[in-house]
């Protein structure tokens, strides 16, 4: 069930809150080498337009995407079955090319964007249940 949610690309936008909007360019909606443009918010405001592949894949339990535009570096979903349900964690790592103040720009970011993850989590719940 998560992992339909999940993968229901253009609804990410619905719970995950620091997107506008998330389009699928790839012929393929899954498997390794799917690609998708996600319009990204920064502060709230929708900023720039971020390519993301899928550079890992194991239904129904990992998804890995690579950042493929100014913003680098791979995120993770990882499902695990818990007593009661499953555990989704979701990881970032994240670098901009631009030495030193790429780095200092996503410290500065950097809670601010946990707070929209953490919120992210919650309305993911609230689709899964």
């Amino acid at each position: 069930m998560v992992w339909a949610v999940l993968l229901d690309w253009e609804r990410q936008a619905e719970w995950m809150r620091d997107a506008d909007r998330v389009q699928v360019r790839s012929a393929n909606r899954e498997g390794l080498g799917v690609v998708v443009a996600v319009k990204t918010r920064v502060f709230n405001v929708p900023l720039f337009t971020e390519l993301l592949e899928v550079v890992g894949w194991a239904p129904p339990t990992l998804l890995v995407v690579a950042h493929r535009s100014g913003i680098r570096g791979n995120g993770e979903w990882l499902l695990e079955p818990v007593v009661g349900g499953t555990r989704f964690t979701w990881t970032e790592d994240l670098h901009l090319p631009v030495p030193l103040v790429g780095e200092l720009a996503l410290r500065v970011y950097r809670p601010f964007m946990r707070w929209l993850m953490g919120g992210a989590m919650g309305d993911l719940a609230g689709f899964v249940l």
